[in-house]
């Protein structure tokens, strides 16, 4: 776990932030050891102060609240002030990681090929928005609180052993003489503890992994219903909907019982742990006390430098949960990088480049399933500026993964293709995607609108029959929910002309259009970009007169190429 943990913390840690994340942890750090130098300080006070009160020493009583009232405002502004810088360098390491995260998962389509492989790593968006956040929280806490516990440690492990002095056991006619007895006492007492937590606690990595898996699951169900309601109230499927949510309901809250019951099992034995830890010292050092060797200064001096190490060694008892909650994180945001280096690492055998004559050339071009079985085989195309394609075939044929093949983000198959640079060539699929913010950036998507943009979006409005949205080119709102899927697509072709590419894909982009305006929409590109060849996949036999080339695809491998009269 600790290579997996290191391989996830370097990339931040020797990035360009490197000197100032480096500089603010030794910060935090000289904090943490400047509370550890504070507690050393008031262990010694314990001992005059409770020694002036046995000795009814008042005259040393108000010098001694004045000295403590000092430690203690030392200790609480080290104490803010750590929690304060260590949260400032969790902002900037969160950032910093989101950001490196989100470029690694839209890079070279891996959101995409994530899905194409059947992959088994749900919901992406839980590791980026709270598994980053709970790793690096949780990898600050524990190694700060490991550090602080550490140099307690080895701080009061000396205290301890001083105010131990020595224990004698008779054995018969001889005295075994233990020194810094209680060191050695408190040393077995902790090492037992976490033994005992450990197995007590073990079944929380597992759980708490699940947990995160199940609450994901039933907030991703409801997402879908939310994204897909219009689908949803048309079918009447309100109750496989809520069967569905109850199912995936019922997982989550199945998981939080045994959860539950696992936490109260560590509970019960962390808080017993922790109140027999206070009366443990006490009776091993009561004897002394009674005896006259040690006074109550020394004794309280003793309980409480006891307790200062207990503590520490028992630092992995106390921190048990949040250690179980880490390694469930560290698991989920692993599996994540391991399956995103997988797909980004997948090499197809297609041979691509890129040619100044604007057109499509496809040669011995195979498309290919992910296990293995043939689509399309060695197909031979020339689309040159001006020609119009239209592929069609039975569903299943390939028709649509084709054009993913073309689009470089299918990586199965092998062949040569050369097509145009890909700042000319565009691909509408069957839903346009409408990014949120104003209808005007919506159209020039995935461009910025421009500065000074002087382009009649209006007049190609209205010739798609949209004059109803003119008014409301700035206006900000959810333009998929808001307009029809004949709407949408006719919004894309707007993107064509504003784009003017030399070569368009159109994967059954005008399948919900009125054949009207579908044809209007083909005139438009032929009027206004008439250099320009498209690939059009459809099913629909009113544009078969609006292209010049036909390709068949039967689905088991072969093809035909023919030209329309």
């Amino acid at each position: 776990m600790a290579k997996n943990v290191w391989s996830m913390m370097r990339s931040y840690w020797k990035s360009e932030e490197r000197w100032w994340a480096r500089g603010l942890l030794t910060v935090i750090i000289l904090l943490s050891l400047g509370q550890v130098y504070m507690l050393v300080l008031l262990n010694q006070w314990h001992n005059e102060f409770y020694n002036a009160l046995q000795n009814y020493d008042y005259p040393s009583f108000w010098p001694l609240i004045g000295q403590f009232t000092v430690i203690a405002f030392v200790y609480i502004i080290m104490a803010v002030y750590a929690v304060y810088l260590r949260q400032m360098l969790e902002i900037k390491w969160r950032t910093w990681m989101t950001r490196h995260y989100l470029r690694s998962w839209m890079a070279k389509q891996v959101y995409y090929k994530l899905q194409v492989l059947n992959s088994d790593m749900d919901n992406p968006d839980q590791r980026i928005s709270e598994d980053i956040n709970s790793f690096i929280n949780l990898t600050l806490t524990l190694f700060l609180g490991f550090l602080k516990q550490f140099t307690t440690l080895m701080a009061f492990v000396f205290v301890l052993w001083n105010l131990s002095g020595v224990l004698e056991i008779p054995f018969g006619e001889t005295v075994l003489s233990v020194p810094g007895y209680m060191v050695f006492l408190c040393l077995i007492y902790s090492t037992l503890g976490t033994w005992f937590a450990h197995k007590v606690g073990s079944r929380l990595i597992s759980l708490n992994y699940d947990q995160q898996r199940f609450e994901a699951d039933f907030r991703f169900n409801m997402v879908r219903v939310r994204e897909n309601s219009e689908s949803i109230a048309f079918y009447r499927g309100e109750q496989p909907e809520l069967e569905g949510f109850d199912q995936r309901f019922k997982n989550v809250i199945k998981n939080f019982w045994g959860l539950m019951k696992r936490t109260k099992l560590l509970n019960f034995y962390i808080n017993g742990y922790a109140q027999l830890a206070i009366i443990f010292p006490i009776l091993m050092a009561a004897p002394k006390y009674f005896a006259g060797e040690m006074q109550l200064g020394g004794l309280m001096q003793t309980i409480s430098a006891f307790g200062r190490v207990q503590d520490a060694l028992s630092y992995f008892v106390d921190a048990y949960a949040s250690i179980a909650q880490y390694v469930s994180v560290i698991r989920r945001l692993n599996g994540f990088t391991e399956h995103m280096e997988e797909v980004d690492s997948l090499k197809s055998d297609f041979v691509i480049s890129n040619n100044n004559e604007n057109k499509l050339a496809l040669m011995n071009f195979s498309v290919d399933l992910p296990n293995g079985d043939s689509l399309i085989e060695g197909l031979q195309l020339d689309v040159r500026p001006g020609n119009y394609l239209l592929i069609s075939g039975d569903s299943g044929a390939g028709k649509s993964t084709l054009l993913r093949a073309l689009a470089e983000i299918w990586p199965y198959g092998k062949g040569q293709m050369s097509l145009p640079d890909s700042w000319r060539v565009m691909f509408l699929p069957q839903r346009p995607y409408l990014p949120l913010g104003t209808l005007r950036q919506a159209i020039f998507y995935p461009q910025s609108v421009p500065e000074n943009d002087s382009t009649d979006i209006g007049g190609m409005l209205d010739a798609l029959g949209l004059s109803a949205l003119k008014d409301k080119l700035d206006t900000v709102d959810d333009w998929s929910r808001i307009l029809s899927l004949g709407e949408q697509q006719r919004i894309a072709f707007i993107r064509i002309l504003l784009f003017k590419p030399q070569l368009v894909f159109l994967d059954e982009s005008t399948s919900a259009m009125d054949e009207s305006v579908e044809a209007k929409s083909y005139d438009m590109l032929k009027e206004y970009l008439p250099d320009m060849a498209v690939v059009s996949v459809g099913h629909r036999s009113s544009i078969l007169s609006r292209h010049d080339m036909k390709l068949v695809l039967s689905g088991n491998g072969s093809w035909a190429a023919e030209g329309i009269n």
